[in-house]
């Protein structure tokens, strides 16, 4: 599977990064299984707790287009090495796609491609085990 424009868009989701108090610049890009392609960038806050993650506001903004099935996410950092996506966004990105691709990306074209799985197995152990899900 190539994943030039998913990175491409990640790309251009960290150039609309919000983040005056850190510097980092995170942008990711969200591919949904019916093809669509939602861009999120990290968004800070004064208040360090209240700062969004840009995976999640990529999912965020499918979901509220309806989306609610994916097959691969990028992110795109300036760094050494790839980055991943924090345990908030693991746990986030496992509630509709617990097999997700992750994509991690740098600047300089550094590129590393795993499963969402194997960075958070188990997702929904000992959580509301006694609610019935869909």
């Amino acid at each position: 599977m190539q994943f030039t424009n998913l990175i491409r868009a990640a790309v251009g989701g960290r150039e609309q990064a919000y983040a005056p108090y850190s510097g980092f610049a995170v942008g990711a890009a969200v591919q949904c299984k019916s093809g669509a392609v939602f861009v999120g960038s990290n968004i800070e806050n004064i208040s360090c707790g209240l700062t969004i993650c840009a995976e999640r506001v990529a999912i965020g903004s499918a979901v509220a287009a309806g989306e609610r099935e994916f097959v691969a996410i990028a992110v795109v950092a300036e760094t050494s090495e790839p980055i991943v996506p924090c345990g908030t966004c693991r746990q986030f990105l496992a509630e509709f796609a617990p097999d997700l691709i992750i994509v991690s990306a740098t600047m300089r074209g550094g590129q590393k491609i795993e499963n969402l799985s194997h960075l958070l197995p188990d997702p929904k152990r000992g959580i509301l085990e006694n609610v019935h899900t869909h």
